[in-house]
């Protein structure tokens, strides 16, 4: 069956709707149902498209996700950068147009490279190459990943096997696939139903407890970030999380703290780390983020552990405007935003062991480290149990915190390991191997949550591989549909559609 032609305007005002319908398959919608339906919609428009055309599909598409998705970025901007609401609302739409064109680089290579044939298989594997890209890419960005909004539908049991990625192959497959039957390809709901039933026939538990479960106490102070590194906010801080830690120490095998929670260096601060390790129970353990300085100007963002606890993490992945400045030389004291609150980070080296509290290794991963599916995956083949620190107030009351924690329920899932995520505000939650929520704390309020967490052991097919298996067969799935050199080039100068 024939496509008839499709108007371009048509087809970009599509892709801003399927942008904004990507976003509502994740938290706190999580209508994921749609997710099949966008990737469709795209399908079907960038057939008949050249691939000039299908780059500014893609950018269409990209524009209406992260317009959408990622509005979060106004209130770091606006409420925390210091930056007016004319020029945080210009940042925002910078940064918005720039990461749309994620999409629009994957569309053009597309229709550049790819024709016709089987093209409900090249445009699934192009889609996920796209998504890898934009996870290392100039630091990555690996936030609305398709897949991550599956952590409760019918694939969830895919994560353990092929991660996000995975979720992400099978979702833009069902769209395509849904576009073809539409066009009375009826065969392609036999592979539809396959990939959706066949989770019936997968394990369900890939991991076994490995002791007894652990009992933790997570620490949220919710502490105003706009005062956090002035006097006054120190002393609150360390007023807070030591009456705290008195409080709730009994019966508690582990204590968490958030992210950077006393806002001082570990040097500045032993004096009330040392008051907070007297007040734990004698087998006790307390794990805290924490800013560490060594000399010649180096400063980490790291996790440090009292009492029954060995090691420390340092950050390895670092968030750019956040914790470190790009272009330092020129744009710090241009405007407010740019003049980070404290020195620029240095990213921890690769391979850290994990730490050892209370007799667990436990895998570490502070903040924005914790939605990448491969750097979590590392930790876990070494660990127990897997921590996640965060400070999530840069988010306000956006819906970042909660896309956020969903990421976290992800990086559970595929490694069969509970995640403990402690925040200063919130969403400080205990997450189980299957990605449910077993605990959670309410946003905005001083609180301890206190639960279980159970060590596991064993490795899930994605922990011992990560995400390389798919990436390779998104890959190959491109091969069918390669289109020869010469006709490449032709298209490379041609606005026709082919």
């Amino acid at each position: 069956m024939t496509q008839p032609p499709i108007s371009p305007a048509i087809g970009y005002l599509t892709a801003l709707v399927a942008g904004v319908l990507t976003t509502l398959t994740a938290s706190p919608y999580e209508l994921w149902w749609l997710g099949p339906l966008a990737a469709g919609l795209i399908y079907w428009v960038v057939q008949s498209l050249s691939p000039r055309q299908a780059m500014l599909l893609g950018w269409c598409y990209g524009v209406g996700l992260f317009g959408s998705g990622a509005s979060w970025v106004y209130v770091s901007i606006h409420d925390y950068g210091y930056t007016g609401v004319p020029l945080a609302v210009f940042l925002t739409g910078l940064f918005v147009c720039a990461m749309a064109l994620f999409m629009a680089a994957t569309l053009w290579l597309y229709r550049l490279v790819c024709g016709p044939r089987l093209a409900f298989l090249t445009f699934a594997g192009a889609w996920v190459l796209g998504e890898w890209l934009r996870t290392w890419l100039f630091t990555g960005f690996p936030w609305l990943l398709l897949g991550s909004a599956h952590v409760d539908s019918p694939l969830a049991a895919w994560a353990p096997i092929g991660g996000v990625y995975a979720l992400s192959l099978i979702i833009v497959l069902s769209g395509t696939l849904g576009v073809e039957f539409l066009r009375r390809r009826w065969w392609t709901a036999a592979p539809v139903a396959a990939l959706w039933l066949a989770p019936l026939a997968l394990p369900g538990n890939w991991t076994q407890p490995a002791g007894d479960p652990l009992r933790v106490t997570l620490l949220q102070g919710d502490l105003p970030q706009l005062i956090k590194w002035t006097p006054e906010g120190q002393r609150t801080a360390a007023n807070t999380y030591l009456e705290m830690t008195r409080e709730h120490a009994e019966g508690a095998d582990l204590i968490v703290w958030p992210e950077a929670a006393l806002p001082m260096f570990e040097d500045e601060a032993e004096p009330l780390l040392a008051r907070a390790q007297a007040h734990l129970e004698p087998d006790g353990a307390l794990l805290t983020g924490i800013l560490q300085r060594e000399g010649r100007g180096l400063y980490y963002n790291s996790v440090i552990g009292l009492g029954n606890a060995e090691g420390g993490y340092r950050k390895a992945h670092l968030v750019p405007f956040g914790e470190y400045l790009p272009l330092e030389r020129w744009l710090r004291g241009t405007i407010a935003f740019f003049d980070l609150p404290m020195p620029a980070m240095t990213p921890g080296p690769s391979g850290q062991p994990p730490i050892h509290a209370a007799g667990i290794p436990i895998g570490n991963a502070i903040c924005y480290e914790i939605i990448y599916a491969d750097l979590v995956a590392e930790r876990a083949r070494k660990a127990e149990l897997l921590l996640t620190v965060s400070n999530d107030t840069w988010f306000g009351e956006s819906i970042g915190p909660l896309q956020h924690l969903q990421m976290a329920r992800l990086r559970a899932l595929e490694n069969g390991r509970y995640v403990i995520r402690a925040t200063n505000n919130g969403v400080t939650a205990v997450i189980d191997p299957q990605g449910r929520i077993v605990a959670r704390a309410p946003q905005f309020e001083t609180v301890a949550l206190r639960a279980e967490a159970v060590p596991m052991q064993g490795l899930t097919p994605f922990t011992r591989t990560g995400s390389w298996p798919v990436w390779l067969l998104a890959g190959l799935l491109l091969l069918p549909g390669l289109r020869s050199p010469r006709r490449r080039r032709a298209l490379a100068g041609d606005d026709a559609p082919p």
